[in-house]
């Protein structure tokens, strides 16, 4: 009987991310970045897509988010916010670029905020 080894991510850049995301999450005293981290290990079938509708409930104007996976463009966002994910679809960019928002890779927050304060997770 063969037993497959579970290999992780093979992206590179989802790799670099999490290792990244590791580090950050030890010298920071940063559990966030932990959690962020095992999330995107995940098999890709099982990784989050969080459309911009349901960041628009679950934020007010100015709010850091991350997403552990990928922003859709499904609904419409009213206010401006930071979104933090591995990846966006065209028409999600265009959308927080209107609102005013920012939308950024999650290496770039783990630069501008290493201890994760104040971020909300959205999966």
């Amino acid at each position: 009987m063969q037993v497959t080894k579970r290999t992780g991510p093979t992206n590179i850049i989802i790799r670099k991310t999490i290792r990244e995301l590791k580090k950050a999450a030890n010298k920071n005293k940063a559990p966030i970045w932990d959690y962020v981290a095992e999330l995107l290990n995940r098999p890709t079938r099982l990784r989050y897509e969080v459309n911009i509708s349901i960041i628009n409930r679950h934020t007010k104007p100015g709010d850091i988010v991350v997403v552990p996976g990928k922003v859709l463009g499904a609904g419409k966002l009213n206010h401006p916010v930071t979104v933090a994910a591995i990846a966006f679809s065209e028409q999600a960019l265009q959308k927080i670029k209107a609102a005013g928002g920012r939308a950024i890779h999650i290496l770039h927050l783990i630069e501008e905020n290493p201890r994760g304060s104040n971020v909300k997770i959205i999966i």
